[in-house]
């Protein structure tokens, strides 16, 4: 019986304990359901693709998909058929004449894609902003459709869907100094991680980006460094998006789609910023990996 008495006490906790993890499972399956009920519906555009093999290699083994001249091969705005008035080709590069209004402020700008979906790969090429100049590049994204406040479909932007490589004019853009910690500087993962060390050349000169994504390591270089890396598709991943403007909480489409990258093939479209100001790009090319 003594043996009996000296037991029961840490059965007893053991039961407790028992209880208050299936409590705590529980209301943590009711708070991912609550939030799978609260994010929207929406659908994604699947257009034809370009055949990337189409494309001239150079000799490290790139794609060259840009070739400096014109931008009928390849390109195309982003959840459009043609490319955006504003997206030109000056001096070898693509530009971007701003509209000093903010991101996609008129009807003929927008933001510029290669249509062609990459899974594992390297993309290198160049930029430059002018004084004040925003941009960025995206990659694994998605053309994604919901509705809208007033029940109409509408197309959502890029950034909700894709990782953002950020391109600032780190001196004299405000963005520079919100986000944490610098995570809004150039090289960054847009309002997540910042680029450590701060290497870039300033407005008005040529910067070198490299963007390595492998089966979920995505490495950022920012002028023959690497300032940046990260794991999609892990819990690291996601407490870094509930850390950022595109929490659950904040914006539960944001949430879901960058939290699932890529879809179930983890795979999507590479994409150049229309953000209202000048801004250029060159010498573009891709490797993928992998194959």
């Amino acid at each position: 019986m003594k043996k009996i008495l000296f037991i029961a006490p840490i059965a007893l906790a053991l039961m407790a304990s028992c209880g208050q993890k299936k409590a705590a499972e529980a209301e943590a399956e009711a708070q991912d359901d609550a939030a799978v009920a609260n994010t929207p519906a929406y659908t994604v555009l699947e257009k034809e693709q370009v055949d990337l093999t189409s494309f001239p290699k150079d000799a490290d083994g790139y794609y060259v998909i840009f070739d400096g001249k014109n931008l009928g091969n390849g390109w195309r705005g982003y959840g459009r058929d043609t490319v955006p008035g504003r997206w030109v080709v000056e001096d070898g590069a693509i530009k971007f004449n701003g509209s000093g209004g903010g991101e996609a402020q008129t009807g003929d700008g927008g933001d510029l894609i290669f249509a062609n979906k990459l899974k594992d790969f390297e993309l290198e090429l160049e930029w430059k902003v002018s004084k004040g100049g925003n941009s960025g590049i995206f990659f694994l994204a998605q053309e994604v459709m919901a509705k809208n406040d007033q029940g109409e479909e509408q197309l959502q932007p890029i950034y909700i869907s894709a990782p953002e490589y950020q391109v600032l004019d780190n001196a004299n853009h405000p963005d520079a100094q919100l986000g944490k910690d610098g995570n809004r500087q150039s090289a960054s993962l847009y309002d997540m991680i910042p680029a450590k060390p701060q290497n870039q050349n300033p407005a008005g000169e040529w910067n070198k980006a490299k963007i390595l994504v492998y089966k979920g390591t995505v490495v950022h270089s920012q002028n023959g460094e690497n300032v940046v890396e990260y794991h999609l598709w892990t819990p690291q991943w996601t407490e870094l998006l509930q850390n950022s403007k595109f929490s659950q909480e904040k914006w539960p489409l944001a949430f879901e789609l960058l939290n699932n990258l890529g879809g179930e093939n983890h795979e999507g479209y590479i994409g150049l910023q229309d953000h209202g100001d000048d801004v250029w790009y060159r010498n573009i090319r891709v490797k993928p990996l992998g194959e």
